[in-house]
């Protein structure tokens, strides 16, 4: 059975820095991909980064390369996301995913995840 269960985020002040985690199992590592997407008010859901956990390989969203890090700990079952220098834009209710697929890469489209936790909220302050 896939379990995916996120921790973390919460209220900060633009600039400021925010780490999500989220814990996978029930999907050996070599056909793991896991993604953090985001959903805010009156918007559609869309993908922020992706890693896929055989090699590595990731995916940013345009507007998060440069702020943003997805990492993992293969040991730990865990997939971080390391949020830096956040803006009133990165609002939004997040939500990790993840999928079994034996490939080289990860993929931002939700339609790719079969195994979604609930979401975590994060308020970026002006």
């Amino acid at each position: 059975q896939v379990q995916v269960v996120p921790s973390g985020g919460g209220l900060v002040q633009a600039g400021g820095s925010l780490r999500l985690s989220c814990t996978v199992s029930g999907i050996p590592i070599d056909a793991r991909v896991t993604g953090w997407f985001r959903q805010a008010p009156g918007k559609e859901r869309e993908g922020v980064a992706c890693i896929n956990w055989a090699n590595g390989n990731t995916v940013y969203e345009d507007s998060v390369k440069g702020r943003f890090t997805i990492s993992r700990d293969n040991a730990n079952n865990t997939m971080l996301l390391e949020m830096n220098n956040l803006e009133v834009e990165d609002t939004a209710m997040y939500y990790c995913a993840a999928e079994k697929r034996y490939m080289n890469r990860c993929y931002l489209f939700d339609t790719e995840y079969d195994h979604w936790a609930q979401g975590t909220q994060v308020t970026v302050s002006s």
